[in-house]
């Protein structure tokens, strides 16, 4: 009998680690365990209900047919809205293009660009599926760690020295899973500078967090804040986040016409076009009320306010406080060196994120797996009452190492 053997490039990769120890906690609730899972980057919140309505009214319209690979004209035209409205940029309707996630179009960019070890830039600590990406399509990913005391963000001097001539993309995520720092516009115009001195560079902007911000200094992306750079960059961003629509899975981006024509070619051969139902209600997201993502953040900020003190009053760990997005990145350096109370050692943050699963039922994420030790991970796109148990069970856990 015969044998399956992958494809090299899917033994290249590896699973999320994130998906990976969703699916882990998951197992253990079946099993029994009394387990507080913050591993998951997914609002708790349902998707608002005049988005839900919005779909109801396409599926009673009929609209449950083949759109355009690119999306529908509606959709097209609430994306160019959304980009103008908050960001002031100005974007053709042959520079849209849209996927099934924002993930998907990512993919594609990568897909439609990058062959024989290209380089892609990409800060640490970044979102797990970015290496993999591009080892995917045979590029070569540059990591570049960017450390807490820098901010978690990626310097001038640390781009210019990680361009060679070999480079074709620098991934910016912002604000970043895992750590939910973003940059100031004079922060942009500084990374600009060097970008503007490299035009083989392309920039890949993942935006996916944007509108949950919460700095005073309003939001903006690099192609807002360094205009000369607009055909060189793709924005991605997508209705997952903001607006509670994870598993509508729609995403999209603008950038350069013949990049998003490649896209789309691609997307044409792959899965022809995102739902039109799901399309539909993320065109009346991105066009209507708003009142949802200044509801939403207001409760995440709470979140993170409360979490983040809990943590930075932990002896041996401290937790820098993030610009926007749902997630916190502790550094746990304090605790490595230290035992468990069954006499393991606390190596790495690995080993402090099993003792924190199998100690006291908490599930995070290892630094590790996104680029940077050690810290580890933690969603707060959850309850507050699951925040506060996680942050008790914690404190309980660090406080019995040896």
């Amino acid at each position: 009998m015969s044998t399956f053997v992958p494809a090299t490039r899917v033994s290249k990769i590896k699973v999320s680690p994130s998906t990976a120890a969703a699916a882990r906690a998951r197992e253990l609730k079946a099993a029994g365990r009394d387990i507080v899972d913050l591993t998951v980057g997914e609002p708790d919140f349902d998707t608002p209900e005049n988005v839900k309505a919005a779909a109801h009214a396409a599926i009673d319209r009929g609209e449950t047919k083949y759109t355009a690979v690119n999306g529908t004209p509606a959709l097209r035209k609430a994306i160019i809205g959304d980009f103008e409205r908050r960001l002031g940029i100005s974007y053709a309707d042959n520079e849209i293009c849209v996927g099934g996630g924002a993930k998907q179009i990512l993919f594609l960019a990568l897909m439609a660009s990058v062959e024989n070890d290209a380089e892609v830039i990409i800060p640490a600590p970044y979102w797990v599926s970015y290496p993999d990406m591009v080892i995917a399509n045979d590029g070569k990913p540059v990591i570049v760690e960017c450390l807490q005391e820098m901010g978690f963000k990626l310097t001038p001097e640390a781009l210019e020295k990680a361009i060679t001539p070999k480079t074709l993309w620098l991934i910016l995520n912002a604000p970043s899973n895992p750590t939910g720092a973003a940059y100031s516009r004079t922060e942009l115009q500084a990374l600009g500078e060097v970008l503007l001195r490299h035009p083989h560079v392309f920039v890949l902007c993942d935006d996916i967090y944007d509108q949950v911000w919460f700095r005073d200094e309003p939001m903006t992306t690099l192609a807002a804040a360094v205009p000369e750079l607009k055909d060189r960059i793709l924005l991605a961003n997508g209705v997952s986040k903001s607006y509670a629509m994870t598993g509508w899975r729609i995403g999209y981006a603008a950038g350069p016409a013949p990049l998003v024509a490649a896209i789309n070619k691609l997307q044409s051969q792959m899965s022809s076009c995102p739902s039109s139902i799901s399309q539909a209600a993320a065109a009346y997201a991105l066009a209507g009320d708003q009142s949802f993502i200044e509801t939403s953040t207001a409760v995440y900020k709470e979140r993170r306010d409360y979490a983040c003190a809990r943590l930075n009053a932990v002896p041996g760990l401290s937790c820098a406080m993030p610009d926007g997005a749902f997630y916190l990145y502790p550094n746990c350096s304090g605790v490595i060196g230290k035992k468990t109370p069954d006499g393991k050692l606390i190596e790495n943050d690995l080993d402090f994120v099993l003792y924190l699963l199998d100690g006291v039922g908490v599930a995070a994420l290892q630094g590790a797996a996104y680029g940077l030790s050690p810290h580890f991970r933690l969603s707060f796109a959850t309850s507050m009452e699951i925040i506060q148990e996680a942050c008790d069970r914690i404190e309980q856990a660090v406080r019995q190492l040896q």
